[in-house]
């Protein structure tokens, strides 16, 4: 009699143990809010970021069609995430570029008689390092970019030149760099069978110049040549960026 007692005791607090286990509801008591408006920051690229701050109770809403967050959780939780909100959600850097297009030549040509000054220390490296011996300003022009965000400017003596480039804003320990994808093609005309469906551009693209590279801010960098006319004749591209937000 005595065993089926206390095996009904055991019984009961296991039961109890279980039961508290179980049913152990959030510190509603401990959790803040904070509704946050984003200004520049996409909401679901961040979200991935700040749920890794989040315990067990907590929870990021956003809004539909807003850039509101409804940040839920312990104290410490969301003090760290809105921290993470203000180093994150800044205004994106502005960066100038300045764009040169160099025509370099073996033989010269005549119907460019501005040459670029032989004293010109670029001109002088680019002389070392390649095999032309005439250099010629063809083009320059001027963009203002975002940081991750594309840009385009049409360039040559017949604007059939296009120069597509995307910054990424760097900072490493106190130096400011800058991230660069870049595309430098050709418009060419497409010449189709007769016959051909007329809902097809009448144009093509010929990429000239595809290179990444990376920066300081101020600096100037030939980003890459182009040979043109078989060999005898190459394009330059040199780009100055410098970040100014």
């Amino acid at each position: 009699m005595k065993k089926n007692v206390w095996i009904t005791m055991l019984l009961a607090l296991a039961v109890v143990l279980s039961s508290a286990a179980f049913s152990q509801e959030p510190p509603t008591k401990r959790l803040r809010q904070e509704i946050v408006k984003l200004k520049y920051i996409d909401r679901e690229e961040i979200r991935v970021v700040l749920s890794t701050f989040l315990s067990p109770y907590g929870r990021i809403s956003p809004t539909e069609r807003s850039g509101l967050l409804t940040i839920s959780d312990i104290p410490e939780n969301v003090e760290k995430i809105l921290a993470v909100i203000r180093e994150l959600d800044v205004k994106p850097a502005d960066i100038q570029f300045t764009i040169q297009l160099v025509l370099a030549s073996t033989e010269g040509d005549p119907g460019r008689p501005d040459e670029l000054g032989k004293d010109d220390p670029l001109i002088k490296e680019l002389r070392s390092l390649l095999n032309f011996k005439f250099f010629y300003p063809l083009d320059s022009s001027f963009i203002r970019a975002i940081d991750r965000e594309a840009s385009e400017v049409t360039m040559g003596d017949k604007a059939e030149l296009m120069l597509q480039l995307r910054p990424k804003y760097v900072r490493e320990e106190k130096e400011e760099l800058i991230q660069v994808e870049t595309r430098l093609y050709k418009i060419v005309p497409v010449a189709y069978a007769p016959g051909a469906t007329e809902t097809r551009s009448p144009y093509s693209s010929l990429t000239l110049l595809s290179s990444n590279f990376t920066m300081k801010s101020g600096e100037k960098t030939v980003v890459g040549v182009s040979k043109l006319d078989g060999g005898d004749k190459g394009l330059i591209l040199i780009i100055t960026g410098k970040i100014v937000r």
